[in-house]
């Protein structure tokens, strides 16, 4: 079969700052998805975290249909019917007291944000953040963002100074970075980039406590943990923690882009009027996307299915007893199963010769991230293609063979 012309396309003209799939994907429904030669897989993937409501959801589909035809974009001075909808459907389910909310279009800008608020909201400028986070790509978000190389190539533009990163989960650390000087704590109650690895239930209230007896702001990154992604519709639930603030994005809005960091009042108006802004925040196409995703999330207890599925999907991966795996460790549909080698072969693997998608999360966890709506036959199809996985692929063998390929003078895969 030749290979795909919108794959040498998209080839040709990338930026290349992507390490490209050999697949083309055309269209999605639920939690799985078919290449241009009709091949379906099972997405362990949805865009990162995006598609919690899964591929082409209906509502999401007819909301935005409607929408197009009405008005796409407007300027957030100029107030708006579906925006005002989404806000206030936003905040009926944001933890208590996260009443304002300034509207972007991603995680990286919503980061962004809270930086600048914690910033005016506080009249300091240090931060806490943590090894092994992630939290975002521009040279502010980097700042935050532990993993050097992420940083490097960017060199002092990158100015990380004002930023104190402390061992992930170390109470002892925690309590001597935040001091008087402090602007916030910016906490994933789940590092998704850094190995899917949940904070303890003292990490977080501690994380809480300390911050507020020092007078420093607690934002959680939300992106990848908001929207009933571990099992309750906020990562923070979990630990009966309610921040200053929380960044939130990715499945907000069901593959539409948004981005919002949410906020108390108190953070709020301290930023100075034309402080922050967003040229597409709060566009109407996106708001009523999040409108859709919103309350199918309440109406089919998407929150709910993600704890009774991320049980039953981790249950069943722990149950394969490869020698091969480390540990399986997660909260609801956010999923990392840490191997004692490369995971690299594995994740490629699945693809090609299994059909399913899924994700590293540094260099030896597989981590899976499917749609909530994702079925009990579709996690055991993913579980026993994994099994075969891990029972089949050699990566030692593998890499001799391409070794000697080269020393052969041969083309290699």
């Amino acid at each position: 079969m030749t290979q795909s012309k919108w794959l040498d396309a998209e080839l040709k003209y990338d930026s290349g700052v992507f390490n490209k799939h050999q697949v083309v994907i055309t269209r999605g429904q639920g939690a799985v998805v078919w290449d241009d030669q009709g091949r379906a897989y099972i997405d362990c993937m949805v865009g990162a975290g995006v598609g919690n409501v899964g591929h082409s959801h209906p509502d999401v589909v007819r909301a935005v249909q409607e929408q197009a035809g009405r008005l796409m974009v407007l300027a957030q001075t100029l107030p708006n019917d579906r925006r005002a909808e989404f806000l206030t459907e936003l905040v009926s389910v944001l933890p208590q007291g996260l009443e304002r909310v300034f509207l972007c279009n991603s995680g990286t800008e919503a980061m962004e944000a809270a930086k600048k608020f914690a910033i005016t909201g506080t009249g300091r400028q240090r931060f806490v953040a943590f090894k092994r986070g992630f939290a975002g790509r521009s040279l502010g978000a980097l700042a935050f963002t532990w993993e050097p190389k992420y940083r490097e190539p960017f060199g002092e533009a990158v100015d990380n100074r004002h930023v104190d990163f402390i061992t992930y989960g170390n109470l002892d650390e925690l309590r001597a970075a935040v001091t008087d000087e402090t602007a916030a704590v910016i906490l994933e109650v789940v590092q998704g980039e850094g190995g899917v690895r949940p904070a303890s239930l003292e990490f977080v209230q501690e994380a809480r406590r300390i911050t507020s007896e020092r007078g420093a702001l607690l934002i959680i990154d939300e992106i990848q943990t908001g929207f009933g992604r571990t099992g309750k519709m906020f990562g923070c639930e979990n630990y009966g923690v309610i921040p200053d603030g929380i960044t939130l994005a990715k499945a907000m809005a069901g593959g539409v882009p948004v981005g919002a960091f949410a906020m108390t009042a108190a953070v709020a108006d301290r930023m100075p009027a034309g402080g922050h802004g967003s040229t597409f925040g709060g566009n109407p196409l996106a708001m009523a996307a999040g409108v859709a995703v919103l309350r199918a999330m309440k109406r089919e207890g998407m929150a709910e299915q993600a704890r009774e599925k991320g049980a039953y999907f981790m249950e069943k991966l722990r149950a394969i007893g490869s020698p091969k795996v480390r540990e399986v460790r997660g909260l609801g549909l956010m999923i990392g199963v840490e191997l004692k080698e490369k995971s690299a072969p594995y994740i490629t693997a699945l693809e090609h010769d299994e059909g399913v998608l899924t994700l590293p999360a540094t260099p030896l966890v597989v981590r899976f991230l499917p749609p909530l709506t994702i079925s009990r036959e579709q996690i055991d199809q993913v579980v026993a293609s994994f099994a075969r996985v891990l029972e089949n692929v050699n990566p030692r063998a593998d890499r001799q063979a391409e070794l000697a390929t080269r020393q052969e003078g041969q083309p290699t895969r």
